[in-house]
């Protein structure tokens, strides 16, 4: 199980949630009162994990909307090529790859400690130690 439901109206900023199949991180979010007809509506706005992409919805608040569980680990860098990191996982000593975003261009170097998470069944690298 990669995810929760949880109501719209629950969501705070820094939580997560899935749009449009993508992971997000909820960057802001305004609630309007309810009306004439019963339901508030709240516009969330968030930044994709793994794209950084921004993605705004408008919703009821009743409305019940995917959360991905995010478990954060760390890692030691091992080997770098071109853009990707060859890392070890320090609890479980697992080596893998993983993409270099461009922001930590530069901070990854072999021998470092890193945070990384995995969301979704993918791993994604979020900074360096």
């Amino acid at each position: 199980m990669d995810s929760k439901q949880i109501h719209v109206t629950e969501l705070k900023v820094g939580s997560y949630v899935i749009f449009d199949g993508t992971p997000c991180i909820v960057r802001s979010i305004q609630t309007s009162k309810p009306g004439k007809h019963g339901h508030a509506k709240c516009r969330v706005e968030a930044i994709g994990i793994k794209d950084g992409r921004k993605i705004i919805q408008v919703m009821p608040g009743h409305n019940k909307v995917e959360s991905p569980i995010v478990e954060k680990r760390n890692a030691q860098v091992l080997s770098i090529s071109g853009d990707k990191a060859n890392v070890m996982d320090l609890e479980t000593y697992e080596t893998f790859d993983v993409t270099i975003p461009e922001e930590l261009t530069g901070q990854i170097v072999e021998g470092k400690e890193v945070l990384y998470w995995v969301v979704m069944g993918e791993r994604v690298l979020k900074q360096s130690k």
